[in-house]
């Protein structure tokens, strides 16, 4: 049975490798990085299941909320081509500093 697991979510790695190599976007190859990093939690998982180390699932949780941050940052710096809040346009600033 958990053969079986790993082979349909390796499958799913290689499918999903394609979708990153081959996606016709920016965005579609981004999302296909945030399923890698979600197949590789998965994968966490199910090597400490089978090893019976609980301690795994709290590095799986660990990694799954970076993956989601990461991956936020990235639509983020893609979209607005930089990560901060400000504007940095320099008439902006003149108009709110009068």
């Amino acid at each position: 049975m958990y053969l079986t697991a790993t082979i349909v979510v390796m499958a799913a790695l290689v499918l999903t490798f394609i979708r990153l190599f081959k996606g016709p976007t920016v965005f579609d190859r981004v999302v296909a990085a945030n399923a890698i990093g979600t197949i590789a939690l998965m994968l966490i998982v199910l090597i400490g299941f089978l090893t019976a180390r609980p301690e795994f699932l709290d590095i799986a949780i660990t990694y799954g909320l970076l993956n989601v941050i990461s991956t936020i940052a990235i639509l983020k710096f893609f979209k607005q081509r930089n990560l901060s809040t400000a504007n940095d346009d320099p008439a902006h600033e003149r108009n709110s500093n009068a």
